[in-house]
């Protein structure tokens, strides 16, 4: 009889590339991943992996047993979370969060899912959404708030939010109440998010198109960077401004009116590798939009109160 323990373990190691991987994976050891897996290569009569230096990759056959290996893995899980009551959803979730979303509403997504799933414990890690991306697909992490979508063989996008981008600066900077220009702007520097960012990329194009010579772009993955370097008048932030609602609440920071192209919105996906362990994913991406779409609405109401 063939063990679904040792199938699950071949699915694990092809996923992830090594068998030292798949042990961390499945919490065991290299030796008893390498058992497992030519105990099922005994008992299918056929070898799965080509070892190497480097890790293992999928002989033919292994490559054609992998699809069956993962739909026994799901039809498995299916069996016992349909068996389970919801709220019994336990185990680790690797988050992965971009720094707009840790300030705006993932502390009320943290209180929902400790509330509805206590036995469930999350792994949250704050990176930029090029670094969230590179540890979704080496699978450092199961699921990712990011500037998306991952467009990527397997993985599920599902939007969560869009929050404007603008020309953020210290009052006094420009001239009050008129239209400032790039070549105004380009004179000091432009702060924006990290230079292998999207917004990073729109604002370097655009001021190319612009012609504007050798413009000076500090780069920084910290928001709370960009906002200090703002109100220290610096330069001219791009920046989302609800992370700087309060600032410009207080004057401390304006919006700029800018002779230029419009900025393009940043768009914030859920992103995750669809397979048999995505349950949970699912799960706490359905709740992160609900919420994400609360907060939105709550900003907009404030908004309005202050028009």
């Amino acid at each position: 009889m063939i063990d679904l323990r040792n199938i699950e373990t071949f699915f694990w190691a092809a996923a992830l590339g090594s068998l030292r991987a798949a042990a961390e994976k499945l919490g065991t050891t290299q030796p008893a991943v390498s058992q497992r897996i030519a105990a099922l290569e005994q008992s299918l009569g056929v070898k799965l992996f080509d070892r190497a230096a480097r890790g293992v990759r999928l002989t033919a056959k292994g490559q054609e047993l992998l699809a069956h290996a993962e739909q026994l893995i799901e039809a498995r899980n299916g069996l016992v979370q349909a068996a389970r009551d919801h709220t019994a959803m336990s185990g680790r979730l690797n988050l992965g969060v971009a720094e707009t979303i840790v300030q705006t509403w993932l502390p009320a997504l943290i209180a929902e899912i400790h509330s509805a799933y206590p036995d469930l414990t999350l792994e949250i890690e704050v990176d930029t959404s090029e670094m969230l991306q590179s540890h979704l697909m080496s699978r450092k992490i199961n699921l990712a708030f990011l500037m998306g979508p991952v467009l990527e063989q397997r993985v599920e996008n599902r939007p969560l939010c869009t929050y404007p981008l603008a020309w953020i600066a210290k009052p006094g900077l420009y001239p009050s109440g008129q239209n400032v220009s790039l070549e105004a702007i380009s004179a000091l520097p432009v702060i924006t998010y990290g230079a292998n960012s999207a917004p990073y990329r729109q604002v370097r194009d655009m001021l190319q198109r612009y012609r504007i010579s050798a413009p000076r772009m500090y780069g920084s993955a910290s928001l709370s960077m960009i906002a200090r370097m703002a109100l220290d008048g610096i330069g001219t932030a791009v920046i989302t401004p609800i992370f700087v609602g309060a600032e410009l609440q207080r004057n401390e920071l304006e919006i700029l009116k800018v002779d230029a192209d419009p900025l393009q919105a940043l768009h914030f996906t859920a992103s995750w590798i669809d397979g048999p362990d995505s349950h949970a994913a699912r799960v706490v991406t359905h709740m992160a939009q609900q919420i994400a779409q609360n907060s939105a609405g709550n900003v907009l109401d404030a908004r309005q109160e202050n028009a």
